[in-house]
């Protein structure tokens, strides 16, 4: 088998962000939303850095009005999954974009969400879990109702609790008291952290959000004492290489850490971030780390075996994704 058609395990997927431009483009023109600056001149999202693919990425996120919306967002991700062998996933999705952080109304938006997904998983084979998803830089008493929302739809389904947006905006122990909410309902966590800042934000996560999985966490690497910490801890990092790279965290992939962060014991796993943004895939993040580090069929099979295990899914689901990685 070659190791593209290999079955995946994806932790890191923002269901905003996977949205293929053709489809944004579609619900646009259907709305009547003006998406000024959002695309190039070949239909391709287009943004300066971080802050300004942030700015990008909310102005796309414009067109998603409606639970329905969110339906058919939901069905086009996982075909884009489907098609580069992910078997599991779990997708980071902001109540801010789904009634504003209103209960009631991010209720009715997960509802067509998870029915889209069932939906998928039974035609396409793609199991997909929600993490709830607070947006730093909206602040953290935004993340407070972001938290509310998680604990009032906390299940089989909506299986943690999460922070993403711009890492310099605030520090992790400002949003401690949204985290201590989403643990008492049982959510498990993660954040992003150590993709701009360096390692004292992963640090400081770790220590100050009790999150047992860092969303890149890449920065880590330059200090060794903290390498050790997350070994002894069984924190895992989900690492996105092609999102690293197509914002300039790294120069290019041959400067990435993922290789060394694996070498030294760290539990790390594979996804593709944002892809349609990052001109990438989850096939073409395996034949990059192939071409790049000479990660061989092992190595991945190794990999997904180490995702599953990070997942935050019930042990019914994750003994049912195993059994697909060892079939295969």
């Amino acid at each position: 088998m070659s190791i593209l058609e290999l079955p995946k395990v994806e932790l890191h997927l923002h269901l905003e962000g996977a949205a293929p431009p053709t489809f944004i483009r579609g619900l646009a023109q259907e709305k009547g939303v003006p998406l000024e600056g959002v695309f190039d001149d070949d239909g391709h999202y287009q943004y300066k850095d971080f802050w300004d693919f942030l700015k990008v990425y909310e102005a796309a996120t414009a067109c998603l009005q409606t639970p329905q919306d969110f339906a058919r967002l939901t069905t086009a991700v996982l075909e884009e999954c489907a098609a580069n062998g992910v078997v599991y996933a779990e997708t980071f999705l902001a109540p801010d974009f789904c009634g504003g952080g209103d209960v009631a109304a991010w209720k009715e938006y997960l509802h067509a969400i998870k029915e889209a997904a069932d939906a998928a998983e039974r035609d396409l084979g793609v199991t997909l879990r929600g993490i709830v998803t607070a947006v730093r830089h909206f602040g953290a008493d935004q993340s407070r109702k972001t938290a509310l929302c998680a604990a009032e739809t906390a299940g089989d389904w909506v299986v943690g609790f999460g922070m993403g947006g711009d890492e310099k905006y605030g520090e992790p122990k400002d949003y401690a008291y949204a985290f201590d909410m989403a643990r008492e309902a049982k959510l498990q966590l993660t954040s992003h952290a150590g993709e701009w800042n360096g390692p004292d934000e992963v640090r400081a996560s770790i220590r100050d959000l009790g999150i047992k999985r860092v969303g890149h966490g890449v920065r880590a690497i330059e200090d060794a004492d903290l390498i050790r910490e997350i070994k002894d801890k069984g924190v895992s990092l989900e690492v996105c290489p092609g999102s690293n790279v197509a914002l300039g965290v790294y120069s290019s992939w041959d400067k990435h850490p993922i290789d060394l962060l694996r070498k030294s014991g760290v539990k790390v796993s594979v996804s593709t971030d944002d892809p349609p943004f990052f001109h990438t895939t989850m096939k073409n993040e395996y034949d990059m780390l192939n071409k790049t580090f000479g990660w061989d069929e092992s190595i991945f099979r190794e990999l997904n075996k180490s995702a599953i295990s990070s997942a935050f899914c019930s042990e019914e689901t994750r003994s049912e994704i195993e059994k697909k990685l060892e079939a295969a």
